[in-house]
């Protein structure tokens, strides 16, 4: 049976508000299987989702922002503030130089994005931040930043974007956690294009904030 388009959007059904709190939830629910609970593998599982839609939608952030530069401002901004409560929280100490928390994922990824946008040679440029990424061993690294920008370039495709998503991240991941990373499709696709409650400094704050409260019920 063919659906058509307007039976399609019916099906659409997540917000960028309700995306968020998808990304949050299982976030959470990660870092408290990474840090207090490492013997239920199910919470890191769960926690798989989160970072492809944070990568979706930092691409919807950086087409639609009226302000592209002060969107990676704040990421940079954030990422610092969060650096001290990441490290504390994984490593059990205030600075560790080995990892580098998601923030700076993200903003390499936008700053791919943003070369992408201004540079004639933007291609290769921009991908050069793939590099940066894994030699900064930013959460996710290579890949993190890669995911970011193969969104952006196939932005107009859902096809061709989450084709590209599932077959890396069974390629790269295959055998491991990872690769259950592919089910973020499902609400990916189902996102309607609408904004919904606005809370993107909630999210801001809410990172380094969780992260620091996970540190001191870990050293309790």
């Amino acid at each position: 049976m063919h659906l058509d388009e307007k039976n399609v959007e019916k099906f659409k059904i997540f917000s960028v508000f309700q995306l968020k709190m998808i990304a949050m939830i299982t976030m959470v629910t990660d870092h408290l299987g990474a840090v207090l609970f490492p013997q239920y593998l199910v919470m890191r599982i769960i926690g798989r989702l989160s970072f492809p839609i944070y990568c979706f939608l930092l691409v919807e952030g950086a087409v639609h922002t009226k302000n592209i530069r002060k969107y990676s401002a704040r990421l940079l901004l954030f990422a610092v503030i969060s650096e001290i409560p990441y490290d504390l929280a994984f490593f059990g100490r205030a600075l560790e130089f080995q990892h580098q928390n998601v923030f700076f994922t993200l903003f390499l990824g936008l700053m791919g994005i943003i070369i992408l946008k201004t540079c004639k040679r933007g291609y290769l440029l921009g991908f050069l931040m793939v590099f940066v990424a894994e030699f900064l061993r930013t959460d996710y690294g290579a890949f993190g930043v890669l995911f970011i920008l193969l969104f952006y370039i196939l932005r107009e495709s859902d096809l061709l974007k989450m084709g590209f998503f599932g077959l890396l991240t069974f390629l790269n991941d295959r055998g491991t956690i990872k690769m259950y990373a592919c089910l973020a499709i499902i609400p990916m696709l189902l996102y309607n294009g609408k904004r919904g409650y606005n809370i993107k400094y909630a999210f801001y704050v809410f990172y380094p904030l969780h992260l620091l409260i996970l540190s001191i019920i870990n050293l309790l």
